[in-house]
């Protein structure tokens, strides 16, 4: 009788909404399936579309160029591309995606500053082996040869800041994308320093997780040593020295990167706007 009476109740409960005209709720998803509609939701946010860009010359030669486009018009990545990308995100443009070899980069001294294969004694340069991180610069930004950094002893290496992106998606050549700058190392190649921006795209699974150093370690163990050590290494199957760091081989936290990202950026605008003379013969458009 009990039973019997529980039922009606129930039954009398759940037509309730109907009488009344209300909205009945659907069924709630599992976990898993809100994460992945979130995941898919982000995707559409890192990649900057307004960029596209156009190939010139036959790939895998000296001539290769990527040139980059805003709708019709040619665009300098370098000079072109904000670097901030609101609430403390970045852009960046991605030179090399992760597991290739070719060691492409944005040509500083040429009209539109295209991507193209760095060249050593007329020959194209690969790297050993493949980069396990999608690599890139940071635009708008300029490590100023003529400065010395008080605590390193040394200068900037005369290029744009690079970076280091961890995410888990390989990001395309040319490819425009924000990330979240992380952390950084102070490498020092052949006596010059050559920051290297620890970063994640902000659409990766794991980029609400990371915010600094601490949570890199925590949530992808090990990848800084991994890190420092690919960068450390590379140049030796050549025949070269390893590479240096500062701070005794330290990742700086996210506060230590934007101070550097700060600087550098401020070393560019005083070179862009002729403050700095351009006596290293870059091309500023």
């Amino acid at each position: 009788v009990k039973m019997a009476a529980a039922l009606r109740a129930s039954m009398r409960v759940s037509a309730v909404p109907r009488a009344l005209g209300q909205r009945v709720l659907a069924p709630l998803r599992p976990a898993g399936a809100r994460q992945a509609i979130a995941v898919r939701s982000a995707a559409t946010s890192a990649e900057i579309t307004a960029y596209k860009t156009e190939e010139k010359g036959p790939k895998d030669t000296l001539e290769y160029r990527l040139f980059f486009k805003q709708g019709e018009k040619l665009v300098s990545p370098w000079h072109e591309i904000p670097l901030y990308a609101g609430d403390g995100l970045l852009h960046y443009i991605c030179e090399i995606p992760k597991e290739t070899s070719a060691k492409m980069e944005v040509a500083t001294d040429e009209v539109g500053t295209p991507i193209k294969q760095d060249v050593k004694k007329g020959k194209l340069r690969f790297y050993p082996y493949n980069i396990n991180w999608n690599y890139g610069l940071l635009p708008q930004t300029w490590e100023d040869p003529a400065h010395k950094h008080p605590e390193l002893d040394a200068a900037g290496d005369n290029d744009p800041v690079d970076v280091v992106e961890i995410g888990s998606a390989a990001g395309k050549r040319g490819g425009v994308y924000k990330v979240k700058p992380l952390g950084v190392y102070a490498m020092i190649d052949d006596g010059e320093l050559d920051w290297k921006v620890i970063a994640i795209s902000v659409d990766d699974p794991k980029a609400a997780l990371v915010n600094d150093v601490a949570d890199v370690e925590k949530h992808f163990p090990g990848e800084l040593q991994k890190i420092l050590e690919w960068f450390r290494d590379y140049k030796i199957p050549d025949g070269k020295p390893a590479n240096k760091f500062g701070f005794n081989n330290e990742c700086k936290n996210k506060a230590y990167t934007h101070q550097v990202i700060k600087e550098t950026h401020e070393a560019y605008v005083h070179l862009k706007s002729g403050a700095r003379a351009n006596d290293e013969e870059l091309s500023l458009v």
